[in-house]
């Protein structure tokens, strides 16, 4: 599938089929989130795939959605910001997130080439998870993403903002080029 295909394509799924999910393509993706972008070359990176169902059950209801325990697998994406905060001091916080943020799309990407399905899942427990996964108290728990097939289902249309609603020119809230520009050369 090309990148703009997969770009397209990828939404959030909360509801899996039973078929299994071969862990091979979950490293597949994995192997491109580690490529993301990095503050000074600096990995804040942690990747946890969980596959025993007692656990996922667990993560289930730390983070109060219960359409994770019908998956066979979960990533869970982790910073560990030591090395990063002795390098930047204050900026960390925020690199580790951009890290992390710019990781999370490559996986959700490589998953939606694969024709697996996943959903972005930023709320729970922190200390629930960390407790679960025996996750250490200074690593941040970024995401949890429940990993599938699809059930099939009618498609909806996604709603995302247009382009001439987000975009200014210059200055902020400035919508009128001072310049045209030629896309087509």
């Amino acid at each position: 599938m090309d990148l703009d295909k997969a770009i397209k394509e990828r939404h959030t799924c909360r509801r899996f089929t039973s078929k299994k999910v071969d862990w091979r393509n979950i490293m597949e993706a994995l192997e491109l989130a580690r490529l993301a972008p990095l503050a000074g070359n600096i990995s804040t990176l942690r990747f946890i795939l969980v596959q025993e169902q007692d656990k996922i059950q667990k993560l289930a209801e730390a983070s109060q959605q219960s359409f994770i325990a019908n998956t066979d697998c979960v990533v869970v994406v982790c910073s560990d910001p030591a090395q990063i905060t002795r390098s930047y001091g204050e900026k960390a916080e925020k690199y580790a997130r951009q890290q992390a943020g710019a990781a999370i799309e490559n996986l959700l990407l490589k998953l939606t080439a694969q024709g697996l399905a996943t959903c972005w899942v930023g709320a729970f427990y922190d200390d629930q998870v960390k407790s679960i996964l025996g996750i250490p108290e200074d690593i941040e728990v970024e995401a949890i993403f429940p990993i599938g097939y699809e059930m099939p289902q009618k498609s909806k249309q996604r709603v995302k903002p247009d382009l001439t609603n987000i975009v200014y020119y210059d200055t902020w809230k400035n919508k009128h080029m001072g310049r045209k520009i030629d896309f087509r050369a």
